[in-house]
């Protein structure tokens, strides 16, 4: 790694501290650009080069990861995560949740009640995946040592939904995660689990 290669790494590392102490008061692209002194167009950039999706979907993914752990909570309401995560609404928050998370807020406090989830397995150059959807888009995929283990964890998770096992269509745009050629990708509905950085290997729009 050369000096400039060091120095935007640091930016970028302090860019992501800065979200992630800071995503309860939702913060601009222009803001955080200033934190790291670099103009809001440069940062956009090099933050979407270094992370793989841009300082704004990086917010939405920290935000949602929190509002999440809120509404594990039993006695939390999709207000109280609202308002944990900087939303002005529940609304905003139910959007959010859509958009990321393939199911709502709602749905997702109720342990996935009344939801049908699909589920199915497949094999890639990293191991074995399983990959799982709604009707409003992908809402859980691992990787698994076995698939007993694997559809044990999705159950966990959505306790009172249905499970199916079918591969539907998202679960095929998934997987061209994997391929090399970008330009094959629709836009996939994807609540991504990983570390910071670990986020470039998951670059979806």
């Amino acid at each position: 790694m050369n000096e400039q290669e060091q120095v935007n790494y640091q930016r970028i590392a302090e860019a992501i501290e800065y979200i992630m102490a800071n995503y309860k008061n939702q913060p601009t692209l222009d803001l955080i650009a200033d934190d790291v002194h670099i103009s809001p167009f440069h940062f956009q950039r090099l933050f979407s080069e270094w992370v793989g999706v841009s300082p704004k979907k990086f917010l939405q993914f920290i935000s949602l990861r929190h509002a999440k752990e809120v509404l594990e909570n039993k006695g939390a309401t999709l207000l109280d995560a609202a308002e944990v995560i900087g939303l002005s609404s529940t609304s905003r928050l139910h959007h959010l949740f859509v958009r990321i998370e393939g199911m709502t807020s709602g749905e997702f406090k109720n342990g996935g009640k009344a939801l049908t989830i699909s589920y199915s397995f497949s094999e890639t150059l990293f191991g074995n995946v399983i990959i799982a959807s709604t009707v409003k888009g992908i809402c859980f995929m691992a990787f698994c040592e076995t698939k007993e283990i694997a559809l044990l964890d999705l159950k966990i998770h959505f306790p009172n939904a249905e499970f199916i096992d079918y591969c539907d269509m998202y679960h095929v745009q998934a997987l061209k995660i994997f391929d090399r050629n970008e330009k094959d990708l629709n836009q996939i509905k994807l609540h991504l689990k990983g570390t910071d950085f670990q986020l470039k290997a998951w670059d979806i729009y």
